[in-house]
């Protein structure tokens, strides 16, 4: 898939403490593989009880859940749209992710100190956002001078596309993130194909203490009215308990939750919500080698879903072979849900849905 998300934050907001929770093998369950690619690059599995339930069934010789590449992104400093701190590098880095997590300080601890002397969620994320609408207006300046000179031609498509520049950079100019543009789907569109940093998709983490995690704070409460424009969803984790739970053995975490009154790590939140950033779903094969979860874009078809697993399922797709999640676990075999009548034979136009069997057909 190659699709990533970057944590980015303000330096002491607990950004790295909830990198090495997310990524540390600790934090995953037993039987999942795990890899890091570089030290700041992490495979984060993302937590499906579907997967685990499909597994019951089937009883297979391997469990593969599906993953999300995550890129933990130097810390901002103001100056960083001018060069400064690792302000270049941090811009670039952000440049290549397709979604953005971004961690604000929601906690009051007198000896962890903030950058900026106090604890303030809403200026913090004014900063960091500051930073990357200032390289935004620069990238865009530059755009439309290109498009100013290619209007001359009086191209109709031309002009509206100068317009809508000219309207996104008021906007960036006004202080606004280019995500609170997005009114339907052709601003949505056309701020996707800006490739712009504050066009892309954000999930906020707000690192709060412990007891905080259900309810929230008065700094989060602040924070959420701040965004409220964004219609960006905000979690509450406590990136020491985290650090915590990935440090447990796996046997003793049951326990741990239940004197935290948690269902599950704060950690499967997010790798969720990073997935639905990302506009992913899933499909499953289950077979007695293998039950296994795989990634797609939302909106892709049978042959888009097959390629995933091979290039040659996709060019040589003949048809798939499609049980509901539903199904599968309530008949509890692929025979008894083919015997009931309830399984498809879907061709090339089939939608994928989240959550879908699949067993393709194909010849090479």
């Amino acid at each position: 898939m190659g699709l990533q998300c970057g944590i980015v934050g303000l330096p002491n907001v607990g950004k790295s403490t909830l990198f090495n929770a997310l990524t540390s093998a600790g934090a995953l369950a037993a039987n999942y593989p795990f890899a890091t690619k570089d030290p700041n690059l992490g495979v984060i599995t993302v937590a499906d009880n579907r997967l685990d339930e499909l597994a019951r069934i089937v009883n297979p010789v391997r469990i593969v859940p599906t993953t999300v590449d995550i890129l933990d992104i130097a810390g901002l400093i103001k100056g960083a749209s001018q060069g400064e701190g690792l302000g270049n590098q941090f811009l670039a880095n952000i440049r290549e992710v397709d979604a953005i997590i971004h961690v604000i300080r929601a906690f009051d601890n007198d000896n962890v100190v903030h950058v900026d002397g106090s604890v303030d969620p809403v200026r913090d994320k004014e900063i960091v956002d500051t930073e990357l609408i200032l390289k935004d207006i620069e990238t865009i300046e530059k755009r439309i001078d290109r498009i100013r000179k290619q209007s001359k031609s009086g191209d109709k498509e031309i002009l509206r596309d100068l317009g809508m520049t000219e309207d996104l950079l008021k906007h960036l100019e006004a202080g606004k993130p280019a995500r609170s543009f997005i009114s339907d789907e052709t601003t949505a569109a056309f701020v996707k194909a800006s490739q712009i940093l504050t066009g892309k998709p954000v999930l906020y983490v707000c690192n709060v203490d412990e007891f905080s995690i259900h309810t929230g704070n008065k700094h989060t409460e602040a924070f959420i009215q701040s965004v409220a424009a964004e219609s960006a969803k905000v979690l509450f984790i406590s990136a020491e308990i985290e650090a915590q739970i990935s440090e447990l053995p796996v046997e003793d975490r049951a326990e741990f939750f239940k004197e935290m009154e948690l269902e599950e790590p704060g950690i499967h939140k997010i790798t969720r919500a990073a997935y639905e950033l990302l506009n992913l779903i899933t499909y499953f094969t289950a077979g007695e080698k293998e039950v296994r979860a795989w990634t797609v874009i939302k909106g892709s078809k049978a042959p888009q879903a097959a390629g995933v697993i091979h290039t040659d399922f996709e060019k040589g797709f003949i048809r798939a072979e499609v049980i509901k999640y539903n199904d599968y676990i309530y008949y509890k075999s692929e025979a008894a849900v083919k015997a009931a009548g309830k399984m498809a034979i879907e061709g090339k136009e089939y939608i994928v849905q989240d959550g879908d069997i699949m067993h393709f057909l194909f010849n090479v």
